[in-house]
């Protein structure tokens, strides 16, 4: 990666970039390999670059398909509502079923990290027909997030609600230090700094633009706002993921060790999983461990 590369020119080796429309967003793409289609989603505060040490290896077997968040990285949508409006992880489920249905996958398997993990529960809950497989990491549903929250030591959280806040206070406090932002946060969320490389680091960095940074906060709104409240209408209507769901989180994060499993399972009759070495950052961090893992998974 040259130091100075436009961020539309920087992406994983050997996949075949595109751009998307679906509704008012434009979503660049990336695909590779053939068979049965996986989609994987990355998460705070990065792109779909966090997957360039997994996403290779599964094209063996896989139609692997990346993909930049709204608004994020090389990913293009207008700026959400007061309260999150356009980002609430409902909207965005849809959006990128129809984005894989564009690109000829009705059904598929589905990896989320993080905020992209939140994504990926709700379109399997959103649109079962779709969704064959499900995997996230490091999360559990929003709305036990909140609760969580209010358990135990919730410093780690800040973004929560820090970004949360009404425009445009948080934008204006991010972007006034965006590098510094991005990299504290990587740097205080890994166990393993040194998993991430500098390049990624300053590819991170150069993209939490202005434009990111709204996009970001608007996820956090619609977190806050939005989806914790369509995540407690399902729960009390009893709604459950249909498919298969994989679960793995940081073993050296503290913030996660008291028991995601016994979460999804009240969320998903047929859970596995369980915590893999390092800290947030799973596919860096851990990429080998969780290839071998979605390989499994996403095979049997």
């Amino acid at each position: 990666m040259g130091p100075r590369e436009p961020l539309s020119e920087i992406g994983i080796e050997g996949f075949e970039y595109a751009s998307v429309g679906a509704g008012r967003s434009t979503y660049r793409v990336a695909t590779a390999g053939a068979g049965p289609a996986v989609l994987l989603l990355h998460g705070f505060p990065q792109s779909h670059y966090c997957w360039r040490k997994v996403a290779p290896a599964l094209t063996g077997a896989h139609a692997v398909v990346v993909c930049d968040l709204k608004g994020c990285g090389g990913s293009r949508a207008p700026r959400g509502g007061p309260l999150g409006e356009g980002y609430s992880k409902r909207e965005l489920a849809a959006e990128l079923v129809d984005v894989m249905r564009q690109l000829g996958f009705e059904r598929f398997s589905v990896v989320g990290h993080d905020r992209g993990g939140r994504v990926a529960y709700r379109m399997a809950l959103d649109h079962p027909e779709a969704v064959r497989r499900l995997a996230v990491l490091n999360i559990v549903p929003t709305l036990d997030q909140f609760e969580r929250m209010a358990e135990q030591v919730s410093l780690d959280y800040y973004p929560w609600y820090l970004l949360a806040q009404p425009a445009p206070l948080p934008e204006r406090l991010v972007a006034a230090s965006a590098e510094y932002f991005v990299r504290h946060t990587i740097a205080s969320w890994a166990a393993d700094r040194a998993a991430i490389d500098a390049d990624a680091l300053a590819y991170y960095a150069r993209a939490f633009t202005p434009e990111a940074i709204s996009a970001w906060c608007s996820d956090y709104r619609a977190a806050f706002h939005l989806d914790r409240q369509i995540d407690a209408e399902d729960r009390a209507a009893g709604r459950k993921i249909a498919c298969p769901v994989l679960v793995h989180w940081g073993g050296d994060e503290g913030a996660m060790s008291n028991g995601p499993l016994g979460v999804w399972r009240r969320w998903a009759d047929e859970v596995e999983g369980g915590p893999v070495r390092g800290g947030h950052f799973i596919p860096e961090e851990a990429a080998g461990e969780l290839t071998a893992s979605l390989t499994r998974f996403l095979d049997s």
